[in-house]
């Protein structure tokens, strides 16, 4: 299931044990927006890490949320669903816009294959600074680098480098983050000098 190999994720063992994993992802989404210790708490129990002042905003859904590891800084808006079969690896300082998908489950193209019922995972890995906009869907093996931002409503299937700006259904690399950036936060807006 963790080697990129396929297998049956219908298996009696593994429903059991994800199972476990969703009684903990359910008690996090009902938590009040009063607690938000326990909602850290909870976090670190569903999560295999997590880093320092990480926020994530419920719902959110988990296919395990024990195969995902978040660094530090990390902020999630609603709705982030992690499709973590195997490992969804996430740096520092990264923000999830509403509604991203991030999937690191398929199955095979072959409809013999698939009416067998085969699955396989390939990690994801999310650099770190990393801004992935509303509505964004990450597939499976896909590798971000450093400072890229991802456009709201991307579909990522290719790996995408570092200090880029990446939009569109497939995902494909718009320009690189530049002096311009440095200067102006949206259109025409100035970035204040105080900042």
């Amino acid at each position: 299931m963790r080697r990129g190999e396929l297998y049956f994720p219908m298996d009696e063992s593994i429903a059991r044990e994800q199972c476990r994993c969703n009684e903990v992802l359910y008690d996090f989404n009902a938590t009040r927006p009063s607690e938000t210790e326990r909602r850290r708490d909870i976090l670190r129990q569903l999560l295999a890490e997590v880093g320092e002042n990480c926020y994530v905003e419920p719902p959110l859904h988990a296919n395990w949320g024990c195969h995902t590891h978040f660094g530090s800084n990390v902020y999630a808006n609603f709705n982030l669903t992690l499709v973590d079969d195997t490992d969804i690896f996430v740096g520092n300082n990264v923000m999830f816009g509403p509604n991203v998908t991030i999937a690191t489950a398929g199955h095979p193209i072959d409809p013999e294959l698939r009416r067998q019922g085969l699955q396989f995972n390939i990690p994801v890995r999310i650099g770190n600074n990393v801004w992935i906009g509303a509505g964004a869907i990450v597939l499976p093996g896909i590798t971000i680098g450093d400072d890229t931002v991802i456009g709201a409503g991307s579909v990522v299937t290719r790996d995408l480098p570092a200090g880029v700006v990446a939009v569109g259904n497939p995902c494909r690399v718009l320009r690189p983050i530049g002096e311009r950036d440095r200067l102006y936060y949206y259109r025409d807006r100035r970035v204040p000098s105080d900042c």
